[in-house]
């Protein structure tokens, strides 16, 4: 026993040396930039709800290296990501330009125009299924500066000849055209872009590993580092021993009556309490820890920009049921706040006070032109035509109010109507296609958009929807069609389905998951497969 303790600690002692030689030899804490220009680490979530996090207010999940990344720079609390689903918002974060601009507007691979299949009211219109090539990506604007550039994880917006090298960067690790990981969050991952572990080596530490090595590698260089995790999208997968953690701690917070409530078409979850999505979300701060001990290894945590977001909301209704965005309304594919706030941090100690909260709103498409800024390189308003530089409201500075805008003309796979935005000041008002209908909310008084004061404010109503209809005929956006195949007597029954028969079977199997005996499969890594 005594020769086993002596093996493990000198084995520990020795991956300490090997990560601390692979970084410079001088003070981790004390040790100067060598580069004058700051390097930049951009984290990126997939389908991470606004309070996922326990700095955002959770007391179910556990995740103590993010809450220290928030902590230690600027908070937004108005954050959003550009769109309720995947590939637009990541299409906005690479122009930094809104969806109904650079025409992606569905996640790609989604069905639309003539092949549209779902039998709705609408037919949505046809949408741009690659990155635009035209355009300068943040990752072309880094490289041309001088910076070496990396992508990691999920990539989503092309297949071959639209993947990350296309667009700019010098690596890819993991990126390709589909939006879950093929293989799951447990080798054998079967991605072409991404070489098989052990098996069962977790996908977000090995993607963490993959980054903390090209951190190590390019130390001495300005590097412009994207980590854009598969986490926390479908398939909900973990590991046995956390699953068992997080089902202790759901069976002992209060219970509560239903689990589901339809929210006008489908069920959405009313609590935080799924154990496997927990540990999902728990593998996922191991990993960004990861790759933050790493910057302070090297010398490089004061000097690199972190950035942290998501691309669109949790997922409350569809895919997997998983997570609560109350007290905001829906998740991801919806409308509604809970489909598109995003937890949005920015750190960068060099330059900003640790601890800042910021209620400017502030979107996905912001980030290019506020790292340009950050970085001290000329911004490209021609390109980033709808971001703007976020370093004044960092700064503690009022910025101009301005309008944001949102345009998702199709139906999701979570219950989201076609629909577009406009937010101003406190306002945000919805425009449905199905019936040319508005809503109207005042998101300071009203964050759960509880209250819709359409018909009590018409003259806001109307100055709201006439900016936001005139916004999206400049940018040429395209809409819905009437669907001449609509069958209102199936989506009736199919309304139905979701209300009785399909709400009850959801109840079951997620309660289920808190018996002591679940098991969903002998390797407890294909835990429950996405619907999507």
């Amino acid at each position: 026993m005594i020769r086993k303790l002596i093996l493990f600690t000198v084995a520990l002692f020795t991956v300490a040396l090997f990560a601390q030689s692979h970084c410079n030899a001088e003070s981790p804490d004390s040790r100067p930039a060598t580069t004058d220009r700051p390097s930049v680490l951009f984290i990126l979530v997939d389908d991470l709800g606004f309070y996922d996090l326990s700095v955002q207010g959770s007391s179910f999940y556990q995740t103590p290296h993010i809450d220290a990344l928030a902590n230690g720079g600027v908070r937004f609390t108005n954050g959003y990501a550009n769109c309720q689903v995947c590939s637009p918002s990541r299409a906005s974060i690479q122009t930094g330009k809104f969806t109904a601009r650079h025409g992606v507007t569905d996640w790609i691979g989604a069905k639309a125009g003539k092949d549209h299949p779902l039998g709705e009211r609408l037919r949505a219109p046809e949408y741009v299924r690659e990155l635009p090539h035209q355009d300068i990506t943040i990752a072309e604007a880094m490289r041309d500066a001088g910076y070496k550039t990396f992508f990691a994880g999920k990539w989503h917006l092309g297949g071959e000849g639209s993947l990350p090298t296309d667009h700019g960067y010098d690596i890819n690790i993991g990126g390709i055209d589909l939006g879950s990981p093929p293989g799951g969050y447990f080798s054998p991952y079967h991605n072409p872009q991404l070489e098989d572990g052990p098996d069962g080596e977790s996908l977000p530490q090995r993607l963490a590993q993959e980054t903390s090595g090209f951190i190590r590698e390019h130390q001495d260089q300005p590097f412009f580092a994207m980590l854009s995790f598969y986490s926390v999208h479908g398939p909900m997968q973990t590991n046995r021993s956390l699953w068992q953690k997080y089902r202790d701690i759901a069976i002992n917070q209060p219970q509560v009556p239903s689990r589901f409530k339809v929210d006008r078409t489908m069920p959405v979850r009313q609590t935080q309490d799924h154990p496997v999505y927990a540990g999902m979300m728990e593998s996922l701060d191991t990993a960004v820890g990861t790759v933050l001990e790493t910057l302070r290894q090297c010398g490089l945590e004061d000097s690199t920009i972190v950035v942290f977001t998501g691309d669109n909301g949790g997922v409350s209704s569809g895919d997997g049921f998983s997570t609560s965005n109350l007290p905001l309304r829906g998740g991801k594919g919806r409308q509604w706040e809970g489909g598109i706030r995003e937890p949005f941090f920015i750190r960068y100690p060099a330059r900003v006070e640790a601890g800042v909260v910021s209620n400017v709103p502030a979107t996905g498409a912001d980030l290019y032109p506020t790292i340009l800024d950050l970085c001290g390189l000329n911004l490209l308003p021609e390109q980033h035509r709808d971001g703007v530089s976020l370093v004044p409201a960092m700064e503690g500075k009022r910025m101009k109010e301005r309008s944001l805008y949102w345009h998702y003309p199709h139906y999701g796979n979570q219950g989201g109507e076609p629909s577009s935005i406009i937010r101003k000041g406190p306002w945000k008002l919805i425009h449905y296609y199905e019936d040319d209908h508005d809503e109207l909310y005042n998101l300071t008084n009203d964050p759960a958009e509880s209250s819709d004061l359409a018909l009590q404010m018409p003259i806001m109503t109307k100055r709201l929807a006439g900016e936001l209809h005139e916004w999206l005929e400049s940018v040429n956006a395209g809409f819905p069609v009437h669907d001449p195949q609509f069958d209102p007597i199936a989506a009736e029954a199919r309304a139905m389905r979701y209300q009785t028969t399909f709400k009850v079977k959801l109840e079951r199997a997620h309660a289920a998951m808190l018996k002591p005996d679940w098991k969903p499969n002998p390797d407890w890594w294909g835990s429950l497969q996405s619907e999507d």
